[in-house]
């Protein structure tokens, strides 16, 4: 056993360390290269970040942590109502943990893959926009919930929602990308 994972480590990459075959490359690839991909997936990491802040917040109030989420000053703003109203709580648990976890995903799902991952593994940004576009699509549904049903406006979760919209748009292109270079491969 000893010998077969000796036996995957490549030979010394950059900086003199020993690692797996493509780390030095991938790690090349995420912390210096320039590409617009890159870019994007470097927002979408930032985006999402601050979605799941948000969500932490939520999570500490749906979880009964604290009892209160402060709101901003302003008129329609009652964050503590939409939290935990019914629809907050309709798959049977909390909805801002999820949430959360599914912010968490989008930073590994940024980090996966090279620059070229739309040419070398068309799947994964296909993926990353189809998780986007269906996450916009409940976001914007939870939008007009949040108005219709509660009659209020959760600013923390307002921030989440324009964050799921912000990472929507931001794999757009990479994800069009891939599918283009797909179909020109077929």
């Amino acid at each position: 056993m000893r010998a077969r994972v000796h036996g995957m480590l490549s030979k010394r990459s950059d900086g003199g360390r020993r690692g797996l075959p493509g780390a030095g490359a991938l790690r090349a690839a995420l912390q210096r290269g320039r590409s617009s991909e890159l870019s994007r997936r470097r927002l979408i990491a930032a985006v999402s970040l601050a979605g799941a802040a948000s969500m932490a917040a939520v999570s500490l109030r749906q979880l009964g942590m604290i009892k209160h989420l402060p709101d901003p000053p302003l008129p329609g703003f009652d964050s503590d109502r939409v939290t935990s109203s019914d629809i907050a709580f309709a798959l049977t648990m909390p909805d801002a943990p999820l949430a959360f976890t599914s912010f968490a995903s989008n930073l590994a799902l940024a980090g996966w893959g090279g620059a070229e991952r739309a040419r070398r593994a068309r799947w994964i940004p296909v993926a990353v926009a189809v998780k986007a576009a269906a996450e916009a699509a409940l976001s914007g549904w939870l939008l007009v919930q949040m108005r219709r049903r509660e009659r209020a406006w959760c600013a923390y979760c307002l921030v989440a929602i324009t964050a799921n919209f912000a990472v929507f748009a931001l794999s757009l292109p990479e994800g069009w990308s891939a599918l283009g270079k797909a179909r020109a491969r077929s």
